[in-house]
């Protein structure tokens, strides 16, 4: 057995036995500077290539208020590829702040949103507000996003209640009640997909939940542009509880950290998150399971460090991952879903088998 330090000795300043990797400064500028290389070549790539020089002309005439020059590539740039980009980022950034904080708040580093059903309850309540016609919501789409956030925590309340029955609380159990759960809730989903009757509205529904930023718009930017920040921000400040709530919750109630009331924001938190997340893109597999990882890979455990770059992170995958859904086929586009499905299924079981090796 591994001898650790006391709890009375620990600072709830670093996650418990993680290493301090690389200075998170300059791995912050570099996934910066790759994020805004990323979000030129996903304006510019396209059916209709533009040159960056010319993206970027657009997008300085359209910042400045300076009148639109005449012909296609201001409507292809402005309202079509600089929206959907955006929204790749952020919806990536919210993926990797969601799996990182529900990690921790489940001290578990197979969680995530989708393993543990949250997101197939999003996406039954987002599904469910499309099929009884509340969806709308106006033009920021609130109606839906509300519908997709109780239907996360919900799911989230219920599997931890259920993983919590018995004896004690095992982080194997938790992940086999959220795939169950998250199973049953996708099988209730495309119920009630079937029953619309709609053949069109059923197509672009079942595309949706394999996950779909085709829909982008600058107004349905304005929720996830307001809630991916703010829950940065809320995360942030409480980096050093959650390095804490990783010792567990005596050691983390010894250090002045209120663990209730900490689990009980998180859940609000990361759920509504998530929500926001599904309502925009559907459910994406994988993507807040791998950015952690690979993250603490580089920056170690400390959750003031390993937050933003999380967010950077996930946003530069899912926006590369967007271009290449765009552009891989001549005649159609691949859902988002299938993309990181494929890239994360590997990482999960490569995972899986590495912390069995680790127990043998």
């Amino acid at each position: 057995m591994v001898a650790t330090s006391s709890p009375s000795r620990r600072t709830p300043g670093a996650a418990p036995g993680a290493p301090r990797g690389l200075p998170a400064g300059p791995v912050t500028a570099a996934l910066g500077v790759a994020l805004l290389a990323a979000l030129t070549a996903a304006v510019s790539w396209g059916s209709t290539s533009i040159p960056p020089a010319e993206v970027w002309s657009v997008v300085g005439r359209r910042l400045s208020g300076a009148a639109p020059r005449p012909g296609t590539d201001d409507l292809i740039v402005w309202q079509l590829r600089v929206p959907r980009a955006l929204s790749a980022a952020l919806v990536g950034a919210g993926l990797g702040l969601v799996g990182t904080a529900t990690q921790a708040l489940v001290r578990n580093p197979l969680a995530d949103p989708y393993l543990l059903g949250v997101s197939n309850g999003a996406s039954l309540g987002a599904v469910a507000a499309i099929v009884l016609g509340v969806g709308a919501g106006g033009a920021l789409g609130l109606g839906l996003s509300a519908a997709a956030f109780a239907g996360a925590l919900a799911t989230f309340a219920l599997v931890w209640a259920i993983a919590r029955r018995g004896s004690g609380f095992a982080p194997l159990r938790l992940v086999l009640t959220g795939v169950a759960i998250g199973q049953f809730l996708s099988g209730f989903t495309s119920y009630l997909v079937l029953r619309t009757g709609d053949e069109q509205q059923t197509h672009s529904v079942l595309f949706w939940l394999m996950g779909s930023l085709s829909g982008a718009t600058w107004p349905l930017l304005a929720l996830p542009a307001a809630a991916v920040p703010a829950g940065l921000l809320w995360l942030q400040a409480r980096a050093r509880s959650l390095n804490a709530l990783l010792m567990g919750d005596e050691t983390a109630a010894g250090l002045g950290v209120d663990v209730t009331r900490l689990r009980r924001e998180l859940f609000t938190v990361t759920s509504l998150l998530t929500g926001v997340l599904v309502a925009v893109s559907g459910a994406i597999a994988f993507v807040a399971l791998m950015v952690p990882h690979a993250c603490r890979l580089v920056v170690g455990g400390d959750h003031r460090r390993l937050l933003p770059v999380s967010a950077l992170s996930g946003a530069l995958l899912l926006v590369v991952v967007d271009i290449v859904c765009r552009v891989a086929l001549d005649t159609q586009e691949l859902p988002v879903g299938v993309v990181t499905s494929l890239l994360g299924a590997p990482a999960l079981l490569y995972l899986l088998d590495r912390r069995t090796g680790d127990r043998a």
